[in-house]
């Protein structure tokens, strides 16, 4: 270890950080690259920031967001107590590796996926052990598989694809662990499996809302899942994780599920437009549950089209490597936005 090194913690010293997509600070941009909503939130969320009365930030926030899980739990029909809110799903992604995973035991996810995962268990110092999907991004489970914890990303980022309900089931009855199910973008898939938070003992489920509230910017996630593991997450949290502003935020958000759920509408009809105008230009294009799609370019390989697109300031995500490398992953905007990308791919390709 160099001197520069010493006083660094070794895992953190030989481990690579996490790679968030670009955020250009020029808004002359169709960005279609980190998955964002490309509608405004509730109408609500400005009526909770017109009225903030500054006096209150001198106060600390509730340190267990007692309104919104009380919202969040009568959505999702469990206790307020089953519920734990946190600065982003990552937070709380980082907070079950700390609580169920031992120093001598390993991380499950599948390979690829969120590509946090593997960054999470790096920082803890415990192994990773990925079970790689198919060249389909499909999922067979290994029979001799044994971790600590999985985090089951379902619909799976970044090929937006949702795994059925009763494969998801029997995986997390046959596993001796804790599974985590990351559904971030479930909103916009047909199926979810919040049922499996509220019946088994093993297993959490992760919501944010980011994506199909559109309110990425506040950093708001929720794990929901049986009483015991919540208590244990409790128990290392930060004090005060998550901000009174974003709290009412949040609150004002998940009491408009109506807005959320038309915004969501328009996204799956674009995505059906944006899909079927790819295949009519001989791109492949993985069936979708998200707020993105998944294509292999016809001709043309996708780092080329990839840059191409970049230099008419268009921005989708390119995941280099040999098993991901093929493909881009394209945020569903605006329909101004997705004609402006699908102009840039006719002339590109």
């Amino acid at each position: 270890m160099g001197l520069m090194n010493q006083y660094i913690r070794q895992s953190v010293d030989r481990m690579t950080g996490y790679v968030p997509g670009e955020q250009p600070l020029d808004k002359d941009i169709v960005k279609l690259n980190t998955n964002e909503n490309p509608y405004p939130p509730s109408p609500h969320v400005q009526a909770v920031l017109q009225q903030v009365a500054t006096n209150a930030l001198r106060y600390y926030p509730d340190p267990v967001c007692k309104r919104l899980r009380d919202r969040l739990a009568d959505i999702h029909a469990c206790l307020p107590d089953q519920i734990i809110v946190g600065n982003g799903s990552d937070e709380l992604l980082a907070l079950c590796i700390r609580a169920f995973v031992e120093r001598e035991s390993s991380v499950g996810f599948f390979e690829p996926s969120y590509s946090l995962y593997l960054v999470l268990a790096d920082i803890e110092g415990v192994t990773a052990n990925p079970v790689p999907l198919d060249a389909d991004f499909q999922w067979k489970m290994p029979e001799d598989y044994v971790s600590s914890l999985f985090f089951l990303c379902n619909p799976n980022a970044p090929t937006s694809i949702l795994y059925p309900q009763e494969m998801v089931e029997d995986f997390c009855e046959r596993f001796s662990g804790v599974v985590v199910m990351d559904e971030a973008y479930v909103d916009f898939s047909e199926k979810d499996c919040m049922h499996l938070a509220r019946s088994k003992e093993n297993v959490l489920v992760a919501r944010t809302l980011s994506k199909s509230f559109s309110l990425a910017n506040i950093r708001l996630g929720y794990l929901v899942g049986p009483l015991p593991l919540i208590q244990a997450l409790y128990k290392i949290k930060d004090s005060y994780n998550v901000n009174g502003l974003t709290q009412d935020i949040a609150l004002a958000a998940v009491s408009d599920l109506d807005h959320m759920r038309s915004n969501v509408e328009t996204i799956k009809s674009t995505r059906k437009r944006v899909a079927r105008a790819l295949r009519d230009q001989g791109f492949y294009v993985f069936p979708s549950e998200t707020n993105f799609l998944w294509v292999k370019p016809p001709q043309s390989s996708a780092q080329k089209l990839f840059t191409a697109l970049r230099n008419k300031r268009i921005l989708v995500r390119h995941f280099p490597g040999e098993q991901t490398g093929a493909f881009l992953r394209v945020t569903i905007g605006t329909d101004q936005e997705v004609d402006v990308f699908l102009e840039g791919v006719i002339g590109s390709i």
